[in-house]
């Protein structure tokens, strides 16, 4: 049970911060061409497995369940705030997340960008460095974290694996940013994720029982998708009171 919930969450959340970069680096690529691309790509990879290599050995050394209140705190700050959004997205209170508009706004920034054909295109280089960097260090930081506090780090990285290779191949036959992803739906699971294993490893750490055991993982995560839809159900039914009103008063 915790297996399957574990690699599905770390499946969809690494191809959800996969999809955002794969959308930065074709945006450049398309626009500056693949070479500076290239170089910028390598680095940020280097460059994620030095900390990969500094922050994953030293979890594993805590004691676990000093390791799962560490884990389950972190996890718990990450997938409330993904979750937050999530359900602000849902309701309607900020905008859904467009990787056609993002894709649209990269390419015309590095249109507009001064080139230099002669050497490396800065521009392009510190773009997808950024863009994979920043976006891998979530990837880095959902496998480790998983995999310390699980104890088994096979299948988090086997999950990570399957995302890349998914979210690879699409890319490379669409040769587009990948907008018919259900990003939208694919944050809010992994926000209720997140959000389960914090609370479930958290309190496991600090001592607590759960009935049932690993069963008490759905029952957590039921909790906080009522919790979630209920959200989104009245602040919609607020935005709608409100326009209402704003239409009376007009």
């Amino acid at each position: 049970m915790r297996n399957v919930i574990v690699i599905l969450a770390s499946f969809l959340a690494c191809a959800v911060e996969m999809v955002e970069a794969l959308t930065i680096v074709l945006a450049v690529a398309v626009t500056r061409g693949w070479r500076s691309v290239r170089l910028g790509i390598a680095a940020a990879l280097v460059a994620l497995a030095a900390v990969v290599a500094a922050i994953g050995p030293a979890l594993t050394r805590l004691p676990l369940g000093a390791l799962r209140v560490t884990v389950g705190f972190l996890l718990l700050v990450f997938g409330l705030q993904w979750l937050r959004k999530a359900i602000l997205r849902a309701s309607g209170y900020l905008p859904l997340h467009d990787e056609d508009a993002i894709y649209a706004r990269a390419v015309g920034n590095a249109s507009r960008a001064e080139r230099d054909d002669a050497g490396v295109d800065w521009y392009a280089f510190t773009l997808s460095f950024k863009g994979v960097f920043l976006e891998g260090l979530e990837v880095a930081f959902i496998v480790v974290t998983f995999g310390a506090a699980h104890h088994e780090f096979t299948l988090t990285i086997l999950a990570a694996a399957a995302a890349l290779v998914v979210v690879t191949a699409v890319g490379v036959v669409v040769h587009r940013p990948l907008s018919r992803v259900p990003e939208n739906t694919m944050k809010f699971a992994v926000g209720l994720m997140l959000t389960t294993f914090g609370t479930f490893w958290g309190a496991e750490g600090a001592g607590a029982h759960w009935p049932g055991a690993d069963v008490m993982i759905l029952g957590v995560l039921a909790f906080y998708a009522a919790f979630a839809f209920a959200s989104v159900a009245l602040l919609r039914a607020r935005a709608t009171q409100a326009a209402r009103l704003a239409a009376v008063a007009t």
